[in-house]
């Protein structure tokens, strides 16, 4: 049974299909707070080093080969592709220090490379925290966070943060958290138990309306209702468990620190320094569970049936493939709980005056209408755009096998131009 979506049956569907005419400088920068964040630079083949160079980083997928590069460099502009700390894996994201790794690349094109004007691409996660580094850029430092939902130190305010200037906008959702706030399961019980389900609020049940796929679901508006106070719910408690392991956590610290620790036999200064130490990975099952997924009326759109990731979300939701399936407390806090993250991208947006293009994929399975709509008119810049193409997907990819890409052609034009009209 092939469950995942034929998008990714010929590899990584944003990566580009062939190699750009560009010299490549391959880097292993340092962030400021001692990590490394590794990139290819990406110029076109002149004498003259580009004024202008677009990044493109996502906070775990590997963008350093981006499929919008080739036509950015062939009109003359810098591409860097990188990696955050977390390349490929999600499990202990922690966006407050995410930020970091974006700064080390906007401050390597400003100060190493002689770019005059540094460009954000944030494509789909990427735009949160693209938002997120930026809104906290332009806050000076002592108005910015502090702690992460976990209340660890960010050390935000002694960073380096120089602002970028602009955001492009490319079918970016609204955050990692508001997504999974969308797609969690409603009708787990026990986060123990995979198979733990309220059948009263189970989607995928056919005592609640679901049909047989790819047939569209239509649900009555007491059950969206119920559905999705269920999934708030359902955050609100894993929020709970992820703050015990870390309050454990810390009263153990306290404990380890305390005068009299000494004088404790060892054994039990063992058990409290192994408290201490531990580093739970908390397992969030079902998560492929949107209403929008099988319910076309919900968030209308031109989309196929099912998600991003398979046609039949119903099936994959008990996969290990899906958002937040592995996740630290702290990760779970700052990264995929709607109720706690701070890389919101709508809220850091309002923080966000410089020149912003949002460009929605009008058949995403995943990014809808209101949702490009929200990010655009939080922007607070008074230069911003906001474009729509029509039978575009998620990552503007052709059919499987095409050699042409009209959407990504028509992207291309779309962000080539608006930068040409900006920076030249």
């Amino acid at each position: 049974m092939i469950l995942v979506s034929k998008t990714y049956w010929a590899g990584a569907p944003f990566r580009f299909q062939r190699p750009p005419d560009a010299d490549v400088c391959a880097r292993t920068l340092r962030s400021e707070d001692g990590r490394d964040v590794r990139v290819l630079y990406f110029t076109p083949r002149s004498a003259t080093p580009p004024a202008v160079a677009v990044v493109a980083m996502h906070p775990r997928v590997d963008f350093t080969q981006h499929y919008m590069f080739p036509s950015l460099i062939a009109a003359g502009y810098g591409c860097l592709g990188a990696t955050t700390r977390h390349p490929n894996d999600d499990t202990d994201l922690v966006h407050e220090e995410a930020i970091f790794d974006l700064a080390a690349t906007v401050w390597w094109l400003r100060e190493q490379r002689g770019v005059r004007h540094v460009l954000l691409l944030g494509n789909s996660g990427g735009g949160s925290l693209a938002a997120f580094f930026q809104a906290q850029a332009r806050r000076s430092p002592e108005a910015r966070l502090a702690t992460t939902p976990a209340g660890e130190p960010t050390r935000l305010r002694t960073a380096t943060l120089v602002p970028a200037d602009a955001l492009v906008l490319v079918a970016a959702h609204c955050g990692q958290g508001r997504i999974l706030g969308q797609c969690i399961d409603g009708s787990v019980t026990d986060e123990t138990d995979p198979f733990s389900t309220d059948e009263s609020l189970d989607m995928y049940s056919p005592s609640n309306g679901f049909r047989t796929p790819p047939e569209w679901t239509e649900y009555d508006e007491a059950f969206v209702k119920r559905y999705r106070d269920a999934q708030r719910a359902r955050v609100a408690r894993i929020d709970e468990i992820a703050r015990a392991h870390v309050s454990a956590a810390r009263d153990a610290a306290e404990h380890a620190g305390a005068p009299s620790f000494e004088a404790l036999p060892l054994r039990e200064q063992q058990l409290v320094q192994r408290r201490q130490a531990f580093e739970p990975i908390m397992v969030v099952y079902r998560t492929m569970a949107s209403l929008a997924y099988v319910d076309k009326r919900i968030e209308p759109s031109e989309r196929a049936y099912g998600s991003l990731l398979s046609p039949r979300p119903d099936l994959m939701s008990f996969k290990a493939l899906g958002f937040a399936r592995t996740v630290t407390p702290r990760a779970w806090l700052s990264t995929w709980s709607a109720a706690s993250t701070n890389a919101d991208l709508p809220r850091n947006l309002r923080e966000v005056t410089e020149p912003t293009v949002v460009v929605h994929a009008a058949r995403d399975r995943e990014i809808y209408p209101s949702d490009a709509r929200e990010i655009f008119e939080a922007s607070a810049a008074t230069d911003k755009t906001f474009v729509e193409i029509e039978g575009a997907e998620h990552y503007f990819e052709p059919e499987l096998g095409a050699k042409n890409a009209p959407h990504r052609d028509k992207l291309m034009e779309v962000v080539v131009g608006w930068i040409r009209e900006r920076f030249g």
